[in-house]
């Protein structure tokens, strides 16, 4: 251990490097951030939000903090603990926000199952309302054109900008707390309450025929199965075996 930095009177929630390295924030129950040095010396402790803080996270040019708490706002801070803007539309706690690769926008996340794009001067883009839970993570892609929520109700969304939806990925047991890009884009990590992590084929994800992918699944069974009939009309409950006939990987 190289050192333990105290200071917070609750819970410590969130926790985040500032992008030179030298900085650190953490975010607690206690309703504040505060701004350590790397040696474990407290800088400041910024005051602003009525409720506990669940994350914190550094713009991409390390300039700007943004908070999120259950008082259903997001706080934008210069790191000299200037309040710059708050941003309010959420109607209940907010669980997740993240910065854009290039730091104009911010996505967030909350208890009341939407996620809301917003310009960093605190304009609201729009509110995507895709979960039946709340959504507890959300990403950008490394290239900016792609983002990804993670919910309560066990599954992972992957968005266009614009607000359509892409992909739903069902795999996850129980809910889903965080997802992340690989750096490449190509692999994105989910995390769950399920005790597992999964690791996404981005590429096949987005282009996947759904028809060739089940077919490959259980083409033995439809032809091994003694159930199975020939030509399907055998009995109403049998299925034919040459459903997947004509699909690739025959």
């Amino acid at each position: 251990m190289l050192r333990t930095l105290n200071g917070h009177n609750a819970t410590v929630w969130g926790v985040a490097f500032s992008q030179d390295g030298q900085t650190i924030a953490s975010a607690s129950d206690d309703r504040t951030i505060k701004l350590w040095q790397r040696d474990g010396t407290l800088i400041r402790t910024l005051e602003g939000h009525s409720a506990g803080v669940g994350v914190v996270v550094f713009s991409p040019d390390g300039q700007t903090i943004a908070s999120a708490s259950d008082d259903r706002t997001i706080k934008l801070w210069q790191r000299d603990g200037t309040l710059i803007r708050t941003l309010e539309g959420h109607g209940s706690s907010i669980w997740t926000i993240a910065f854009s690769p290039d730091g104009q926008m911010l996505a967030s996340g909350s208890d009341d199952r939407t996620i809301k794009l917003w310009q960093r001067n605190a304009s609201l883009i729009r509110t995507i309302d895709g979960h039946d839970d709340r959504v507890l993570g959300v990403a950008f892609s490394p290239d900016g054109q792609t983002l990804v929520s993670a919910s309560g109700d066990r599954t992972v969304k992957l968005w266009n900008l614009n607000g359509t939806l892409l992909a739903t990925l069902d795999g996850h047991d129980d809910w889903v707390y965080r997802v992340v890009f690989s750096p490449d884009g190509q692999i994105l990590a989910s995390a769950s309450r399920d005790k597992t992590l999964i690791l996404w084929n981005l590429s096949r994800v987005l282009n996947l025929d759904e028809l060739a992918y089940a077919c490959d699944w259980v083409r033995d069974y439809l032809k091994t199965n003694i159930d199975v009939s020939q030509s399907g009309a055998a009995a109403p409950a049998k299925r034919d075996r040459h459903l997947c006939k004509g699909n690739r990987n025959p």
